[in-house]
């Protein structure tokens, strides 16, 4: 007889080949499945009935942000496997575009803490655009000796399309030492059109998470893009997007979140929402769970993970329930997943260092007509406005009315002095600011509110506590969440940093009439030029459709 560890038992199996749930037994041993069905010879130290019970595997988030969150890999790591997601392949960008080589080897070794399998991509673009003020220059020969770590398994989202359409050497290099090491690169390509999307294909170029309608589905599916249906904190794409799905191009699939908060990951759920939302939009639910696991896996070449046969990874969810998703327990490596005692590694020093004055945030305007940044709830495209504005002696002046205020980022890597203001509609602000050193990509210090003085107080908490979030009325500060590491990400164990998050959403919603999408991750994108429509950086406004900067006033 063969000793195994443990046997599951009388429970449906999905079998991700034929998309069909089976009735069979699974063997592990040594965190892998290592025999499937009916076994004679096989005796296993531990078996688990799952009678009226679907086993499927651990969910692939196929394209994150780990910062996002606000917290660590060990921490994100305790919260997602919770959900059921046992794998995610992230882009350390944010904090290497703050704290570079150092960032991302932060971020890969705080990640060895937890059993939550993390596959690093390594980010293309560090600054996003030539032009941006982020705190590192990353270029290929930085990037090349980072191949060394086996959690690297590929470059990450290239957003600069202009550098790849002109050939530029260093974009180049980054794909083909990617692909020389073994491994693929990733795409971001927002805004573009059938023509452009063949031109990231023709160079190697061939997934993307950027499709926000049918259409632009459509346009990747007939490029031959894997396709990841994003679902994040602010970009809600997928319920206009999985009408794409059917059953003969389900295989180009997956999804992803980008970009998601920890307390709507504990709240809401991770690709295990996902699962849900495309269930309760048509998919059937054994196509959900194979997007949701072996088409991520497939995508990034993974070839260990995402599938319940032999020679796998047993990494694995137990559920009640199917449309819901209801998790009766994780399995990873084999191992039953309960908590995990882990403390985040310790921050750098700060990395906030400004010189802002208050005369800074002025702006003068010639007319009252100006261009303005339109927010979309819930997305981080925005409309390029153009509104007549109040101006009192040449200075613009909010009008709680019309809810036009200013926004402004302050250059915070290199206390190089640049700001740059602007005009922003649709946060419904009543009085007071918030500021954020969470600003995508670069994460300069952006911050918007409805007068001078309190966007200046906003800045100078943030400031006060070497980066994070801050929320103030026009006479305190209401509350200030720290964000120490590169002032994107807590230095506390998760459930502390949702007390901090806590506090500031209640914050916010004491100096604001809005409550359809979070203010916070979606002010962090708008200082990100490489997104439509217009944006902010700490250089002023940028007008992505004329790839420009532009002035304020018209």
């Amino acid at each position: 007889m063969k000793q195994v560890e443990t046997s599951i038992q009388n429970g449906l199996v999905l079998n991700v080949f034929t998309r069909q749930f089976e009735a069979i037994t699974l063997w592990i041993n040594d965190g892998k499945i290592v025999a499937t069905g009916e076994q004679p010879n096989y005796i296993a130290n531990k078996t688990i009935d799952a009678t009226d019970q679907y086993i499927v595997p651990g969910f692939i988030d196929a394209h994150m942000h780990i910062e996002s969150s606000l917290v660590t890999p060990s921490e994100i790591g305790k919260v997602l496997l919770q959900h059921g997601v046992t794998g995610i392949v992230a882009d350390p960008h944010e904090l290497a575009n703050v704290e570079g080589i150092n960032g991302i080897e932060y971020m890969i070794k705080d990640s060895r803490q937890t059993p939550l399998d993390v596959y690093y991509m390594l980010p293309s673009s560090v600054p996003c655009t030539p032009f941006d003020h982020s705190g590192a220059i990353l270029k290929a020969a930085d990037l090349k000796p980072l191949y060394k770590y086996p959690e690297v398994h590929g470059l990450a989202e290239v957003m600069d399309y202009p550098a790849v359409a002109a050939g530029d050497p260093d974009i180049i290099a980054k794909i083909n030492d990617s692909i020389t090491a073994g491994y693929h690169a990733d795409g971001h390509g927002a805004g573009l059109n059938i023509n452009q999307l063949d031109v990231f294909r023709r160079n190697h170029i061939h997934t993307d998470h950027e499709a926000n309608n049918i259409q632009q589905a459509n346009d990747r599916l007939a490029t031959g893009y894997s396709i990841f249906l994003r679902e994040g904190t602010v970009e809600r794409d997928l319920a206009n997007t999985i009408d794409a799905v059917t059953p003969e191009n389900a295989h180009n699939f997956s999804f992803c979140t980008d970009d998601k908060i920890i307390d709507d990951i504990l709240n809401e759920g991770s690709i295990d929402y996902s699962i849900k939302l495309a269930i309760s939009l048509g998919i059937k639910p054994a196509l959900a769970y194979v997007i949701a696991s072996y088409n991520a896996a497939i995508a990034h070449d993974l070839s260990d993970v995402g599938a319940l046969s032999t020679g796998y990874q047993a990494d694995l969810v137990i559920l009640n329930d199917l449309n819901t998703v209801d998790i009766d327990c994780v399995i990873k490596n084999g191992n039953l997943i309960s908590d995990l005692t882990t403390t985040p590694l310790s921050p750098d020093a700060s990395t906030v260092h400004h010189h802002l004055k208050l005369s800074d945030l002025q702006l003068p305007l010639k007319t009252d007509l100006a261009n303005v940044i339109g927010i979309q709830p819930n997305h981080i495209v925005t409309d390029h406005l153009k509104l007549n504005v109040s101006i009192e002696n040449g200075q613009f002046v909010s009008n709680s009315h019309d809810d036009i205020i200013k926004i402004a980022v302050i250059e915070r890597h290199h206390n190089l002095g640049t700001v740059g203001v602007g005009l922003v509609k649709g946060f419904q602000l009543n009085e007071g600011a918030i500021a954020t050193t969470v600003a995508h990509d670069s994460h300069n210090l952006v911050a918007t509110g409805t007068n001078d003085k309190a966007i200046f107080r906003a800045v100078q908490a943030v400031t006060a506590v070497g980066g994070g979030i801050a929320v103030v009325d026009n006479k305190n500060t209401l509350a200030v969440m720290p964000l120490s590491i590169g002032g994107l990400m807590s230095a506390k164990k998760y459930p502390d940093a949702l007390i901090d998050l806590k506090s500031i959403t209640d914050a916010y919603y004491k100096i604001s009439s809005n409550q359809d999408f979070n203010p916070f991750l979606t002010l962090s994108f708008l200082t990100l030029p490489v997104i439509p429509s217009i944006k902010i950086t700490d250089q002023g406004l940028y007008d992505f459709d004329k790839q420009k900067f532009i002035s304020v006033g018209i």
